[in-house]
């Protein structure tokens, strides 16, 4: 693992907070230059958070069975892809494999880390293109050098835009393909019925897979991210991610969230009967070409002229995003399964539209 961490990181000497040199509870604290006053009277709002997050993780075990040596947590899934790249990816040298069309905040983050991105596409039906990622693969181990090399490899499963999850054989494909760092991005794991990436860790020490309290939880503002990964992956996310990464506001949401899970279970039944029950109605529109299967908590619905729905749908206060400059996704929408009345009423603004 430490031939594939960037030098810097994996001689760095952590930063050391206040909380991490001090875990337990006492009575007066002046040793972090935090003001005694809480001037929103919530309690403690003028201290910092805990860095490590560990009662959060410890419920994170309790409840979705990620265990807890194994998870480090970020604001946001977001602030934990950035980190792979710090962590792996020499700028100006190494580079990334992505499969469009999916995550567009992959390349994002590339380009702000100047770590270069390949491709291999995914098929038009949006499956992974064994053929063409075994050459790619293939050929980037016979040609790496000392200078740069493939670092990352991102899977998004189920994958954004497409709404697909691909099954856990195929990732473990993957994985006796590739000998860097396979990130499973699982932000939308909750909604499907595909076997979790986390089987994999203890056979694969390579494999980073990323969950979020956003989707399923309910909790997109609070930005909890969580990533599972083999001990030493996750001692070096320890090591140079932001001190206090998760504020205190969130890491109360998500240990709420956390311990009504069988709320969050009820709710979850209802987002996949109102995604069965969507995805029925929307396939007898006349303005829908084809409504993709879906894992996650959206469709991905081809249209006739996605541009021009789009615009009748904001119009008339209904906001879909429309996917048509991805690959594969030429008048594409992509629509979020809302609750049943948000869904009648796309359904019946569907239904009244009239091409131009």
């Amino acid at each position: 693992m430490r031939e594939l961490l960037r030098k810097n990181i994996a001689n760095l000497t952590p930063y050391s907070c206040a909380r991490n040199d001090f875990t337990g509870e006492a009575q007066v604290y002046l040793d972090a230059n935090e003001n005694w006053q809480d001037f929103v009277e919530k309690t403690n709002a003028n201290r910092y958070p805990d860095p490590l997050s560990v009662a959060v993780r410890k419920q994170v075990e309790a409840v979705l069975g990620l265990p807890f040596p194994k998870t480090v947590l970020g604001n946001g899934s977001d602030e934990l892809i950035d980190n792979l790249f710090r962590c792996f990816c020499e700028p100006g040298k190494d580079s990334v494999l992505l499969m469009p069309p999916t995550y567009g905040a992959y390349k994002v983050f590339a380009d702000i880390n100047d770590v270069r991105v390949s491709t291999v596409s995914l098929t038009p039906s949006f499956q992974i293109d064994f053929p063409a990622l075994s050459e790619f693969l293939h050929h980037e181990k016979e040609n790496r050098s000392r200078e740069g090399r493939l670092k990352l490899l991102f899977i998004c499963s189920p994958n954004n835009p497409s709404g697909n999850a691909f099954p856990l054989d195929e990732v473990k494909q993957i994985c006796e393909l590739f000998d860097g760092i396979i990130v499973v991005d699982e932000a939308y794991y909750d909604f499907s019925e595909k076997e979790s990436a986390v089987k994999l860790l203890d056979s694969y020490p390579n494999v980073v897979v990323l969950r979020t309290l956003s989707k399923c939880w309910g909790l997109a503002s609070a930005r909890v991210g969580i990533a599972v990964a083999h001990e030493e992956i996750v001692s070096v996310f320890r090591s140079m991610k932001y001190p206090y990464n998760l504020g205190t506001p969130s890491q109360e949401l998500a240990l709420k969230a956390l311990s009504h899970a069988s709320e969050v279970e009820r709710g979850l039944r209802l987002i996949k009967e109102e995604r069965e029950r969507l995805g029925e109605e929307l396939k007898t529109l006349a303005c829908v070409q084809t409504v993709f299967p879906s894992d996650a908590n959206f469709f991905l619905v081809r249209v006739t002229d996605a541009l021009a729905i789009y615009h009748y749908l904001a119009g008339l206060g209904i906001i879909v995003r429309n996917r048509s400059k991805e690959l594969h996704c030429e008048n594409c929408l992509r629509i979020t399964v809302g609750s049943r009345e948000e869904n009648d009423r796309l359904l019946s603004a569907l239904s009244a539209y009239k091409e131009r």
